[in-house]
């Protein structure tokens, strides 16, 4: 047996109080370690969503993560370059508003994006400067930091790709370039020290306004809906038609094929693109391809004028092919997400489906047939009241705080800024 000699601790009877009085501080730190680790203690609890935690760039942000989404997938979805901090999100949240960003101050990212209709826009297509009309519906905002891909045909890869986009879009906001994006915020003395307090000696660049807005957005996130909760277990969250939409919606009805859902990506998406036929009926596909192709080669900037044709009245029914000039991809458009779907009508690429019960119209009749249609489209042969079932299980992908945000803040205007 070791004495006492033998751990370095002296036999004396005084030491030994000594030594018991450490041994009891060390497990005590390990105790309260523990308890402020737990899920309901104090240290754990973050920050609401909607007003992100005041701290410096060199702590940690934090928010709250509703129900029903991963926390571990938020956190892995920030990138290394772009790291969250309060001083950034708040940056990107005043240039998310501001109408000074577009060439006839009357356009923001919240114009078409806005959070009176949960993100998206109620209009069939987006509507920018001058009234010009698009050729695309505004997808919502909610969860856009999930997408692998932004837009409807992928072409951003980030969200930070993607706030580029549509400030120098001259159907959107309009601004010459992203020298005239820079030139106009720097003009405006209120951000100087805003950009100074989100990044530093880097100042107002491109890439910083960027990523203001792009922090801003994955502040966005939507969850605790009625099916959240009967997935965690309570049975009365959604009614039995719902649960037997949910049954549909996996079986007959066929919407998990794209429409995927697991507790690691509870997102309804497939992150693919497909040709369902929404606006294929008496397109020309072959001459529009041919027209395209030309547009693109004899360009210099590529990435322009991609960026242009996907919101020009005929060119943007092509979809993917703008992007990849892969015939497989003419007239496919990325699956949408569906939570807070029952907020974001119209519906489709084009907004041309008015309700979600036209929406079950169009997939049950097998969409509209085009040479390029995919394989997997075909009559779903749902009754009437199966097709409500599946629209009421839909409704309940609805977040309880998405719904009483729409319901609480007034619609943005075009008014111009003054």
């Amino acid at each position: 047996m070791k004495h006492l000699s033998d751990l370095g601790i002296e036999g004396s009877g005084g030491r030994h109080r000594r030594f018991a009085v450490k041994l009891g501080f060390i497990f005590a730190c390990v105790f309260f370690t523990f308890i402020f680790a737990l899920p309901n203690s104090p240290r754990s609890q973050a920050t609401s969503i909607s007003t992100p935690s005041v701290s410096s760039q060199s702590k940690k942000f934090g928010m709250e993560i509703p129900l029903g989404i991963p926390a571990d997938v938020w956190e892995s979805m920030i990138p290394k370059d772009n790291p969250m901090t309060a001083e950034k999100v708040a940056l990107g949240e005043k240039l998310y508003f501001d109408k000074r960003l577009s060439s006839d101050r009357t356009v923001s990212c919240a114009t078409c994006h806005d959070p009176a209709t949960a993100l998206a826009d109620n209009n069939m297509v987006g509507v920018g400067i001058g009234l010009k009309k698009g050729a695309r519906n505004a997808p919502t905002v909610l969860n856009s930091m999930f997408n692998k891909l932004q837009f409807w045909d992928g072409r951003a890869a980030t969200l930070e790709e993607q706030a580029k986009m549509p400030i120098t879009n001259s159907i959107e906001m309009g601004m010459k370039d992203h020298g005239a994006v820079v030139a106009r915020v720097r003009m405006i003395a209120e951000y100087k020290p805003l950009f100074a307090a989100a990044f530093g000696p880097k100042g107002v660049t491109i890439d910083t306004v960027a990523k203001a807005i792009a922090a801003f957005e994955r502040t966005q996130i939507s969850g605790n809906s009625p099916f959240d909760r009967f997935i965690a277990g309570d049975q009365n969250a959604i009614s039995d038609a719902a649960k037997r939409g949910w049954a549909l919606f996996n079986g007959q009805a066929r919407c998990v094929s794209c429409h995927a859902w697991n507790p690691s990506a509870p997102f309804f998406i497939d992150d693919k693109f497909h040709n369902i036929g929404v606006a294929a009926k008496d397109q020309n596909f072959t001459l529009l391809a041919r027209r395209a192709r030309k547009f693109i080669s004899q360009g210099k900037n590529r990435a322009q004028i991609q960026d242009e044709l996907a919101v020009t009245e005929g060119f943007s029914e092509l979809g993917r092919y703008l992007i990849t000039g892969q015939p497989k991809d003419i007239g496919a458009f990325k699956t949408s997400g569906l939570r807070d779907i029952e907020l974001t009508a119209p519906y489709m690429h084009n907004g041309s489906q008015k309700t979600l019960l036209d929406v079950m119209k169009f997939y049950n009749k097998g969409g509209e047939p085009n040479p390029n249609l995919d394989a997997g489209m075909r009559p779903l042969n749902l009754t009437d009241p199966q097709m409500d079932d599946v629209v009421e299980f839909m409704k309940t992908l609805t977040s309880d705080d998405a719904r009483r945000k729409t319901q609480i803040v007034k619609p943005q205007t075009r008014a111009p800024h003054q």
